[in-house]
């Protein structure tokens, strides 16, 4: 498994979604899973650099579908936190597994 690399900060992890109807970023991308954790992309979405991190995209990930780019947000999540990207529509959000309601046949 690829070690993917991500920024940290006070035992947080960022991760990138696309909290917007149209298109989603990672549930549209999930053969790219580094797009999510990406930390030159994080720091250009926190910096709000939109033209700066859609090149960036083009030249780092030029086969992803760039749906939902302009409208990334960072979520900063607990440091081995088990979470997954939820998607309808295209608007993604952050679901944590402790708060996913299971059924059991």
């Amino acid at each position: 498994m690829k070690m993917l690399r991500k920024l940290i900060q006070d035992g947080n992890v960022a991760v990138l979604f696309s909290p917007d109807y149209g298109a989603g970023w990672y549930s549209w991308n999930t053969s790219y899973p580094e797009i999510l954790f990406d930390p030159a992309m994080v720091k250009l979405v926190l910096e709000n650099k939109k033209e700066e991190l859609r090149v960036f995209v083009e030249l780092k990930y030029p086969d992803i579908f760039k749906g939902g780019l302009d409208d990334l947000e960072v979520e900063w999540i607990p440091e081995g936190k088990e979470f997954r990207i939820a998607e309808y529509d295209g608007k993604e959000w952050v679901e944590y597994k402790e708060e996913v309601e299971w059924v059991t046949a």
